[in-house]
């Protein structure tokens, strides 16, 4: 189990319940497949997925009696699991086509917008159960030593949701983004144009530079030196660091990007460390590779708020619960 992005989220105060009552609130959200009308679910699952024993006949994988949650000393994997139907539009768009056509032809008069729209409601109704499903995982952990959630993805939408999950599931749980006292955008800057990083972390061959002016002219490298001329001249025009490539003491690489996420992350050595571990079961492979992450991400996480001068106190820009926003 080796994250390969992250998103952060500042705890604004301890998270102090135990498994047990971690559990116990987990299940009042567990996973459902779709039923015949349901566009999606979304629910929480056992972390361990693939690494726990296979179901018996007959049952789907997701039995309820499976834990919700994985404690490896002050870390805590949770898994949300999301179904969604799959019906495109252009299938609902056709039969509604045929449909409209059918009826302005039996009843010989013109079907108007207002109409239309009713009929390929229906019709969208009368595709959905027979349409396929489609599931996918996110998974994130809680560091009470670091006081994070650090959810494995790219995408700011996927983590908000596996947020307002958790919210739904706790009831309150407040957060912040990661605010550092320096911007990150400018410390990065100047890392490019000394040509080094912060203490223990070294530049690596990628980022994208963005004009201060105009936000459409951007600069991409990847896989070249990032000390030459070319760098420096786009720097000394105005352009900032967007996002950096660079790796951490020589156990980790990934590119911060400038709201402190980052993305691809690879752990260097760390995954033959841990193949050269002895592991009974698939599950033990995951205590392992859990253990192995978390703790070196704790001390990376240190270095990194660091670098940007150290983060303000959460509770001051709390992020409002989305919870009952309309899409």
């Amino acid at each position: 189990m080796w994250f390969k992005n992250l998103r952060l989220y500042c705890l604004a105060q301890p998270f102090d319940l135990t498994q047990e009552e971690l559990e116990a609130q987990l299940g009042e959200n567990l996973f459902t497949p779709c039923a015949s009308y349901d566009k999606s679910k979304l629910g929480w699952v056992n972390p361990l997925g693939d690494a726990t024993p296979e179901p018996a006949e007959g049952e789907d994988g997701e039995t309820g009696d499976e834990p919700l949650s994985h404690v490896v000393g002050d870390y805590i994997m949770l898994c949300a699991k999301r179904q969604d139907k799959l019906l495109p539009a252009a299938v609902v768009r056709e039969a509604t086509a045929e449909k409209v056509a059918e009826i302005q032809e039996r009843q010989a008069r013109k079907v108007y917008r207002k109409e239309k729209r009713e009929i390929q409601d229906d019709v969208y109704a009368s595709l959905l159960p027979r349409a396929f499903t489609r599931s996918t995982r996110v998974y994130a952990y809680i560091s009470r030593r670091d006081n994070l959630l650090v959810v494995d993805t790219p995408s700011a939408p996927k983590a908000e949701e596996f947020l307002n999950l958790l919210r739904d599931t706790l009831g309150s749980f407040p957060v912040a983004l990661p605010d550092p006292k320096s911007a990150p955008s400018a410390v990065m800057t100047r890392w490019l144009k000394e040509g080094h990083a912060a203490e223990g972390f070294q530049i690596n061959d990628d980022c994208e530079l963005v004009s201060a002016r105009d936000a459409s002219n951007v600069v991409r490298l990847k896989g070249q030196e990032l000390d030459g001329e070319e760098i420096q001249a786009h720097l000394e025009a105005g352009k900032q660091a967007r996002h950096l490539g660079v790796v951490w003491k020589g156990h980790l690489s990934c590119n911060i990007m400038e709201d402190l996420s980052i993305k691809r992350l690879k752990f260097e050595n760390m995954k033959e460390e841990s193949d050269g571990m002895d592991a009974e079961t698939p599950a033990q492979k995951f205590d392992q590779e859990f253990a192995l992450m978390t703790l070196e991400l704790s001390a990376f996480f240190q270095d990194l708020f660091n670098a940007f001068g150290g983060l303000e106190d959460p509770k001051k820009k709390l992020l409002p619960d989305n919870r009952n926003k309309e899409d």
